[in-house]
């Protein structure tokens, strides 16, 4: 180092950029220096608003700020309920592990025999999670879990993942920088990170972890009172190492191996405790560790919620209710299903589709500003403009309504706004009467059907709320074998339906049930007298029989008597109670064709269902091979550049080099010479450079071509277009036929 300079401080690790360092002219010569750049605290400035992507939708309207704010307050809402919902169904499993974590740290505490005997083992405590093969849903649920140990049980919580921990050293690397909030050092030729922790280098050992663990013990118990007494509120006295594998499956049989066997020789030492997150099932760990290791670890086994009945409880407290205006039609809701059944079982995916919905739909239609609580959607409807009451007019369910009204009120609803707005305001209160009506008795009708053998009308509420959406379901083959097996349901199944009906209609909000409530308990009350009436009238029969059986009667009368018997059993009248049963499917008949009409045929039913499936399908199923064709085959469709445009079957010089190279493959068979490729492209590019493709040797390619195509070959291969072939060395082999 020359006199006069000094030497950089080390910096630390941040953006890097490369520069020319500032130094006198002799100073020149010397190489290109690395130096740091840190981040601007300060925010980078948005150039256009989120909100102003709404006001360039194909239905533009003054009201994109509107609508996008209550986009984002409908989903605040929602949001929280998922949440609500999710800490819901998890609480049950959360209230076992914790049980199970004080059960294992009591045993710690109190140096019990049985705790003695498992130190003896070297026995350690381990919960195994099973939670389903829906592994993009395993975040959210190891993250919540996380935040309940913290807050409930104990500071010392991690959770490990297998592509951090390759090794053993890496897994305890993580292990001890969790634990200490920071990184520590590896003594390993692989990775030499170090940071000073208290000044000193701390090596990833389970001594050095049981030693930690003592001095952070002893800080605790020196603490003031005051201090200790809202540390041992929130944690235990002592609060064991919880460390949590989120997928024990993708780990390595030797790391875990290592981890376990030095794990339970330092048991005495620290309470730790090891959850592990399995999605497959709990045999995976006699699989994946031998009896040896296995019987070192003292395991309880736990089992999470199903993820069907998860989404059935996000499809009931979100769709299935008057709480949120906007809804699914039955396309959008059975892309959603299907993508949930077929694809990933991820209610997380779901939730995250409907969010789409949610955005795709106040960004598509400018109407979606009546879609909030029905108070509100009101008072907006009187400052609607008129291009908004032009867009009401062109609602195809407004137009049937038009045309189902006497002449002098449709020349109204045309020509009059202030009309409109006041019918308007009708429409969407009968909209939510609609809605208000519709939930109660889909439930009641699933009750009533999901006692059906094979389930004529479906198993999950799903897919009955599905088959109403989509038409007259009181028209479909499957209503009316579900009605026939109705009418042959037992008491006992019939009377405990009536009761779960009852209990429906008392907890809705629909105004028009109270009559509903009225019926069904009259109907209780009839099965009811029914079973006395019937008791009395076998006791009569009885009676009658006896006193016939006494009478003298000659071998005429006999023979009258056996004949009327055989006549009334061919016609047999139907008993009080399967007239009763008859009334009361009839009567639930009524009330599916009274309030479960499909939602297309309600007026403005356009303003809070969303309809465009396909947008969904596109954005949520794509397919990649599609996707690929069509950016190399018309790049103009994505990059959205005037100077791409091209006819079909023509290549466009101005294209991109892959996108040359790909359509000029296209052209090919089985086999791709190199060098009739390289000419055909170096054609194409030395048109739209203006060159005369006849004025150049055919031998002579400029390198800067030569090398633009390699590049785009090279990336065709990469996407799986083409593969290098061992017949000819100079041709590539073409791997996609026929269309897309």
């Amino acid at each position: 180092m020359e006199p006069g300079v000094e030497p950089l401080p080390p910096a630390p690790a941040r953006t890097w950029g490369w520069r020319r360092a500032r130094c006198p002219v002799g100073l020149l010569a010397r190489p290109w220096g690395c130096f740091v750049f840190k981040p601007s605290s300060k925010k980078r400035r948005i150039s256009s608003q989120t909100a102003d992507y709404f006001s360039e939708a194909k239905n533009d309207s003054e009201d994109s700020g509107l609508r996008f704010a209550t986009c984002q307050l409908l989903w605040k809402q929602i949001n929280s309920e998922t949440e609500k919902i999710q800490e819901e169904l998890n609480k049950q499993l959360f209230d076992n592990l914790i049980s199970f974590l004080r059960q294992s740290h009591s045993e710690f505490q109190t140096k019990k025999t049985e705790w003695m005997c498992r130190m003896k083992s070297s026995e350690i405590p381990t919960a195994a999670l099973v939670l389903g093969v829906n592994v993009t849903d395993h975040a959210m649920t190891f993250k919540s879990l996380s935040e309940v140990l913290q807050d409930n049980v104990t500071p010392y919580v991690v959770s490990l993942q297998a592509k951090e921990c390759p090794g053993i050293k890496h897994l305890l690397q993580k292990l001890m920088g969790q634990l200490m909030d920071c990184s520590v050092d590896v003594d390993s030729s692989e990775e030499d990170e170090c940071v000073n922790i208290s000044q000193k280098k701390i090596h990833c050992s389970m001594a050095s972890l049981s030693k930690w663990y003592e001095n952070v013990t002893k800080k605790t118990g020196s603490e003031t009172p005051s201090k200790k007494r809202t540390s041992s509120s929130r944690h235990w006295q002592s609060p064991p190492i919880v460390v949590i594998f989120k997928d024990m499956e993708s780990f390595t049989t030797k790391v875990l191996q290592d981890f376990i066997v030095i794990s339970s020789q330092h048991i005495h030492e620290f309470p730790l405790v090891l959850i592990f997150g399995i999605a497959t099932s709990p045999m995976i760990i006699h699989r994946l560790l031998p009896h040896s290791v296995s019987s070192l670890l003292c395991i309880e086994l736990f089992q999470s919620l199903s993820c069907k009945e998860h989404l059935a409880t996000v499809i009931d407290k979100l769709l299935l209710t008057t709480e949120f205006p906007f809804k699914l039609s039955e396309k959008v809701l059975q892309v959603l299903i299907n993508i949930f059944l077929y694809h990933d079982f991820s209610v997380q995916n779901f939730i995250k589709g409907f969010q789409l919905s949610i955005v795709e739909h106040f960004y598509s239609q400018p109407l979606s500003v009546l879609c909030c609580e029905l108070l509100e959607a009101k008072k907006r409807v009187y400052s609607l403009s008129h291009n908004q009451c032009e867009n009401i007019r062109s609602l195809p369910s407004f137009r049937r309504y038009v045309e189902s009204q006497v002449s002098e009120k449709q020349i109204a609803l045309l020509t009059e706004d202030s009309f409109l707005k006041e019918v308007t305001q009708e429409l969407l209160e009968d909209l939510h009467i609609y809605h208000e009506n519709y939930f109660p008795v889909l439930r009641c009708l699933h009750v009533f059907t999901t006692s059906l053998p094979k389930y004529p009308l479906g198993k999950q509420i799903r897919e009955l709320h599905c088959a109403c959406l989509g038409k007259r379901v009181w028209e479909t083959d499957e209503y009316g074998s579900a009605v026939q097996l109705l009418r042959m349901l037992a008491k006992a199944e019939l009377v405990a339906i009536l009761q779960k009906c009852v209990e429906i209609f008392t907890s809705s909000s629909g105004k028009q049930f109270s009559n509903t409530v009225e019926k069904l308990g009259e109907f209780l009350t009839r099965f009811q007298n029914l079973e006395v009436a019937e008791a009395n009238e076998a006791q009569d029969v009885c009676v009658s029989s006896q006193k016939e059986l006494q009478k003298k009667m000659d071998l005429y009368h006999l023979q009258k008597t056996l004949l009327e018997l055989k006549e009334s059993k061919r016609s047999k009248k139907l008993t009080k109670f399967e007239m009763l049963r008859f009334e009361v499917v009839d009567f639930i008949d009524s009330l599916v064709r009274s309030y479960l009409a499909p939602a297309e045929m309600q007026t403005l039913n356009e303003v809070v269902y969303f309809h465009t499936a396909n947008t969904l399908r596109e954005h949520l199923n794509a397919a990649p091979r599609i996707a690929l064709h069509t950016a190399l085959n018309n790049p103009y469709c994505y990059l959205k550049n005037q100077t791409l445009k091209s006819d079909v079957g023509c290549i466009s010089n101005t294209a991109p080099d892959i996108c040359i190279v790909y359509k000029l493959h296209l052209e090919c068979g089985r086999l791709i010479n190199l060098v009739d490729w390289l000419e055909a492209f170096s054609t194409v590019v030395m048109a739209v450079e203006g060159t005369d493709p006849d004025s150049v040797a055919t031998d002579q390619v400029d390198e800067i071509i030569h090398a633009r195509f390699i590049r785009a070959v090279s990336e065709l291969e990469l996407l799986g277009f083409i593969k290098p072939s061992k017949q000819k060395t100079d041709h590539v082999a073409r791997l996609t036929w026929g269309g897309c």
